[in-house]
């Protein structure tokens, strides 16, 4: 597999980092008085008028980073070089973030940590909820639209569309159970292809099998895919990459008193998966989600299985946590206690509770998750680092930051 961005060819530079609508002096950017997250925060201080301040800055805390895997021939063991790594928000994610501020927050650490290589920006999940769509199809379509309507033009050149919802499996037949997943799903790749930037082909990605349901199927990837292809307009570009289940959960399964049950990956459907999507319908491959809280010794195997693309995210956001202040800390559940009750499950402890719900608690507490001590920061960005590093080296990553100056421009 490509090591980079599922495959499309066009990135985003970090040169786009920030502008008049991110910096609080244009100027001040271009002569290197400001670095880039410091322009963020001088729109964010609190002795500024409300008109004055950028009211939903903040940084990409909680966010979701993609692992793209290098094929299992491709490990290098030379000097350490970085690719370009994928930052992801998704819908259910963006609670007080909008896409264009969560780019001008990914492109304005590329600034500061001087980065000239290009940055990859998704939409994870942009997906159609059950039952909002049961009560008003086209409300609930045109409100994953709008979504695209802001963020293509924020340089969100990676989607993936999550009709997978929609699956009915009281249907008799394999097609029909994923009928609405792809009709859906077509509706809104063609929405998503009249937004596209000229030179641009935006990489969208399906979905199957609802992460924490079922084990997908061969049988269902190709009914899905068939009708996929069947329905969309000819000469218009589809999917580059199909999402499937395979046993895992967003989050992992939160055990009552907030560890993490161990869970079984059905890697030889992952294989047979990812070898279907290629080699019948010429996608990048299969994709997993729902991989940051497995045991380590599961990622060597990813690479093995030729994986197109992992989805990382609550194992970063455990580690920030584990160095938040307790005060702040406090704050935070509170917020979440009285604002995320009709979330809460029956029988669920505190610990399950906040252990899923939490990602929902820093739009609240933006300026104080900009500005923690550096007695903070220090152990918790020193933790996160050592984490990508494992994880780059396991996923096959060193080595590959040639295939971004042989591919993208």
């Amino acid at each position: 597999g490509i090591a980079v961005a599922g495959g499309e060819r066009r990135g985003m530079g970090a040169e786009r980092a920030v502008n008049e609508d991110t910096a609080a002096d244009p100027g001040q950017v271009e002569s290197g008085r400001l670095t880039g997250v410091e322009c963020l925060q001088e729109r964010h201080r609190p002795d500024r008028e409300p008109a004055q301040q950028m009211n939903q800055t903040a940084p990409f805390f909680g966010r979701e980073f993609i692992i793209t895997v290098k094929g299992r021939d491709g490990r290098g063991t030379g000097p350490k070089r970085k690719p370009g790594g994928m930052f992801e928000r998704g819908r259910d994610r963006g609670r007080g973030q909008r896409p264009a501020e969560y780019a001008a927050a990914i492109l304005a650490a590329g600034v500061k940590e001087g980065w000239g290589k290009p940055i990859f920006i998704q939409g994870d999940h942009f997906q159609v909820n059950a039952k909002k769509y049961k009560e008003n199809p086209e409300a609930e379509v045109g409100a994953v639209k709008k979504l695209m309507d802001e963020a293509i033009p924020a340089g969100f050149f990676n989607i993936d569309i999550n009709t997978s919802t929609l699956v009915d499996l009281d249907q008799s037949t394999l097609a029909e159970q994923q009928r609405l997943n792809y009709e859906v799903g077509v509706e809104l790749n063609k929405h998503a292809r009249a937004l596209e930037p000229k030179g641009i082909t935006i990489s969208l990605g399906g979905e199957i099998g609802e992460v924490g349901g079922k084990n997908s199927t061969v049988a269902e990837l190709k009914a899905y895919m068939d009708g996929y292809l069947a329905a969309l307009p000819k000469g218009m570009q589809g999917i580059s990459k199909i999402s499937v289940q395979t046993g895992t959960e967003h989050g992992g399964v939160v055990l009552p008193d907030g560890s993490i049950k161990d869970v079984a990956v059905d890697f030889e459907t992952l294989t047979a998966l990812g070898k279907t999507a290629r080699e019948v319908y010429k996608l990048g491959g299969a994709v997993q989600h729902g991989a940051s809280t497995l045991p380590q010794e599961m990622f060597d195997k990813f690479p093995e299985c030729e994986t197109c693309e992992i989805h990382l995210a609550t194992e970063f956001q455990n580690i920030i946590y584990s160095h938040t202040p307790e005060d702040l800390k406090a704050k935070v559940y509170a917020w979440l206690a009285e604002n995320c009750a009709d979330e809460r499950k029956a029988g669920q402890t505190d610990e399950q509770f906040y252990y899923k719900t939490r990602k929902k608690g820093f739009a609240d507490f933006k300026w104080e998750f900009w500005t923690l001590p550096e007695a903070a920061k220090a152990p918790m960005f020193a933790e996160l680092e050592t984490k990508f590093e494992f994880l780059f080296n396991k996923l096959g990553l060193k080595n590959s930051v040639g295939l971004l100056e042989k591919y993208y421009r």
